[in-house]
């Protein structure tokens, strides 16, 4: 068996089929543990206290002087739990295509090639930024970047930075910017932006998701899950820059212009940087050869397995490969479901 990808999804998965008594290799492109964590802005910390932010076996430890760890303590829980559990995971090994031969599947990777009776997939999507197709980004002379290119407040001191996104990375960044106090900042999003309640934090996002799982699982109708709540979690930094007056939304400007950006209403506004907080699409450039792709980009799947390659899974994309499946706790759940699936096939 062969996993893709090492971070939160390829932990979860390893775990399982260790428990299932199969062999396996996982493959992950990144020289380090830690999955996307270890590339995280400065300030970023869960929505979650440990204790709801952990993988199938092992708790995440408290990070002392956190209620909400951060971004590196996430990054050593998963190095710990890569090594607590001996899991073969195989650095710096990027995974260029997944083909079919025969009863096989065959992984070719830039260090090689590997022979499996099943694949789980387990790429997630930060390495395949979006960024839309809005009038005059080419012509902008100041400086572009994505979600997955900002680290912190001192990189634009001084500079006037238009941050584009409504959800949870457009908030998070335009309040770390903000509050600062050495940033030119303004936020716009597409439409109105959806805080959740102060009192919900990924606790409450969890059980929400699960509700949603059990009420489709049953036939009943659609909850909505977490979408019907709001888009915004309002962690300690973006609730201390609104309550201040410093976080407020602007309407999604016209386009782009050389120097700053032309607005609905015929002004303008100077700036020096736009940071595209505008999500994220699954990494799945591999599986191409594999002729799946369906609506959207997704591949049609039952649970974790697709529908047209049965010994290949689909793991941590979203919640059309499991509830909650991107997050650290959700994931475990559709994991050991997939690690069942493949030992059946033996």
């Amino acid at each position: 068996m062969v996993v893709v990808g090492g971070g939160q999804a390829g932990l979860a998965a390893g775990y399982h089929l260790r428990r299932q008594g199969l062999d396996f290799a996982v493959l992950d492109a990144d020289p380090a543990p830690g999955g996307s964590w270890q590339h995280m802005w400065d300030s970023l910390h869960l929505f979650s206290p440990p204790e709801h932010s952990s993988l199938p076996g092992r708790l995440m430890p408290v990070q002392p002087g956190e209620t909400y760890p951060d971004a590196g303590h996430v990054v050593d829980y998963l190095s710990d739990y890569e090594k607590r559990y001996d899991l073969p995971v195989q650095h710096g090994t990027r995974v260029d295509a997944v083909r079919r031969d025969g009863d096989s599947l065959v992984v070719e990777a830039d260090t090689g090639t590997w022979r499996a009776r099943a694949v789980i997939s387990a790429t997630g999507r930060w390495s395949r930024p979006f960024l839309p197709a809005v009038p005059g980004r080419s012509v902008f002379t100041g400086r572009q970047l994505h979600t997955v290119n900002y680290r912190c407040p001192a990189d634009f001191a001084d500079q006037r930075v238009i941050v584009v996104g409504g959800g949870n990375s457009g908030a998070q960044i335009a309040a770390d910017l903000a509050l600062d106090g050495n940033v030119d900042v303004t936020w716009v999003t597409q439409r109105p932006p959806r805080f959740l309640a102060d009192d919900i934090d990924g606790r409450a996002l969890f059980d929400v998701a699960n509700a949603r799982r059990r009420a489709l699982e049953d036939g009943r109708s659609d909850t909505g899950g977490v979408a019907s709540l709001g888009d915004i979690v309002a962690v300690p930094p973006v609730r201390a820059a609104r309550d201040a007056g410093l976080l407020y939304a602007k309407p999604m400007f016209a386009r782009l212009t050389a120097d700053g950006v032309r607005w609905v209403d015929g002004s303008q506004s100077g700036a020096d940087a736009v940071i595209w907080c505008t999500g994220f699409r699954p990494a799945l450039a591999h599986l191409v050869p594999l002729n799946l792709r369906g609506p959207r980009g997704h591949i049609p799947t039952d649970g974790t397995r697709a529908l047209s390659e049965p010994r290949l899974h689909l793991l941590g994309y979203g919640d059309w490969t499991g509830p909650a499946s991107a997050t650290l706790i959700g994931v475990g759940r559709p994991a050991r479901d997939a690690a069942r699936e493949i030992a059946q096939l033996r």
